[in-house]
């Protein structure tokens, strides 16, 4: 099989779900911002930490329910592009604004003795990003359209990861207790690029899919009663997205062709360590230190079931270096328990995977200041309900010129997202 690295905006796509994932599962985590791995409360724990399964108060069944709405800003990009070190071009653009709804789903049983298991249903990652050509921008003295040089890199692209995590869990001692479960991921995603608004007439449109498998792991350590130590590690996945023939089509002017390809890349690898206090069982602070292997992220390298033709070899043969790099993230969060009302907040300082050198418009990527707030309703002693709010300030990004191997010249700014979760949790 030839090697072809123009799906590369469709993987990219995929790896986003690091860049952008989106941890916060459950309406407690969003309200404090990931910060919510040593404490851990309800049915929720079976994703979070299922070591805390066995710790809970409840001797029932319990379950959690709930849906969250995520508002992708548009990015907004000011500068150049340069297709070679002579052909450099004004860029100017502004992705388009999208919004998704993601559901989740949380279940631990009653404990069987010093045992109990549970699961979860998330969609933990997804993207949704395009720079369309829109006629109403057309730039007079420029004679361009707005997103055309973007919208032949990243047209459209979106992602959607599915995850299935059976777990359990076990008392060790009334201090010490383990858990762990498997992974089963489902990905698929959608890639368009067009270069004809900038005379180059390439156009891409792709499909693929995958199910893969990996592990979490987690320890739960309470040396003190209102003190909980933790860790939680869950594992590389490396999904081996594939598109079947007439999936994948390249098309140089109007003549097409259908191919198969698969291409292999890392969901990285992320360990958790986490530290929280408690006062008069009330207010309740945690800290969270989370490192996130995308180090294992090097390059693109493609895989096609059939020989390309020889005028797209020189464009579409090359593995594209990533070289992305492990990131620290950083989350403090506050609990407030009062007869029937919790009250949570939170913020994290999260950083981004991807290198200047290696930015793309598939994801303008950048350092961001993450804050949190929400609010749980206990109905009764069997059900309760909330809301909460996460705003993920992103910061801005300045390329120079010769910065960037991509050819980007100029400064991304804006972008982040607004995330909007209720839930719905019973003990039966």
């Amino acid at each position: 099989m030839r090697k072809i690295a123009i799906l590369s905006i469709f993987t990219t796509s995929l790896i986003v779900a690091g860049g952008y994932k989106i941890p916060e599962q459950s309406l407690n985590s969003m309200a404090l911002s990931g910060a919510y791995v040593a404490h851990t409360m309800d049915a929720d724990s079976a994703y979070f930490n299922p070591a805390n399964m066995v710790f809970l108060d409840s001797n029932r069944d319990m379950m959690e329910a709930g849906l969250t709405i995520v508002h992708l800003k548009e990015n907004r990009f000011r500068g150049r592009q340069a297709l070679s070190p002579t052909n450099i071009y004004d860029a100017n653009g502004t992705s388009e604004v999208e919004n998704k709804t993601i559901p989740y789903f949380h279940y631990i049983s009653n404990p069987i003795g010093n045992l109990r298991w549970g699961m979860s249903l998330t969609v933990p990652a997804g993207l949704k990003k395009r720079w369309l050509v829109h006629p109403d921008r057309y730039t007079i003295n420029t004679n361009e359209f707005e997103n055309a040089y973007q919208e032949l890199f990243a047209k459209e692209f979106s992602l959607k990861v599915t995850e299935f995590n059976p777990v359990i869990s076990y008392k060790i001692s009334d201090k010490f207790a383990i858990g762990g479960g498997i992974r089963v991921v489902y990905s698929e995603g959608e890639v368009y690029n067009d270069g004809n608004y900038v005379g180059v007439p390439i156009r891409r449109e792709m499909q693929g899919n995958t199910i893969e498998y990996g592990y979490n792991l987690a320890t739960t350590y309470r040396p003190l009663p209102d003190v909980n130590l933790a860790m939680t590690y869950r594992s590389n996945v490396n999904l081996n997205e594939k598109a079947d023939s007439g999936d994948a089509n390249l098309y140089i002017g109007n003549l097409g062709r259908q191919y198969s390809a698969n291409v292999k890349i890392p969901l990285p690898a992320s360990l958790n360590l986490a530290i929280s206090k408690t006062w008069l069982d009330r207010f309740t602070l945690e800290f969270d230190y989370e490192r996130t292997y995308w180090s294992k992220y090097k390059s693109l390298d493609f895989n096609y079931g059939s020989k390309i033709p020889s005028s797209l070899v020189e464009a579409f043969d090359n593995p594209k270096p990533k070289n992305w790099k492990d990131t620290d993230t950083f989350r403090l969060g506050a609990t407030l328990k009062m007869e029937n009302i919790t009250y949570m907040l939170a913020y994290a300082k999260d950083e981004t995977p991807v290198p200047k050198e290696y930015i793309n418009y598939e994801l303008p990527d950048s350092d961001a200041n993450i804050y949190s707030v929400g609010v749980r309703i206990d109905i009764s002693d069997t059900l309760s309900w909330g809301v909460a709010y996460l705003y993920d300030d992103k910061d801005s990004t300045t390329l120079k010129a010769g910065e960037n191997r991509n050819g980007i010249i100029g400064k991304f700014s804006k972008g982040g997202a607004e995330l909007f979760t209720t839930s719905l949790s019973y003990k039966f």
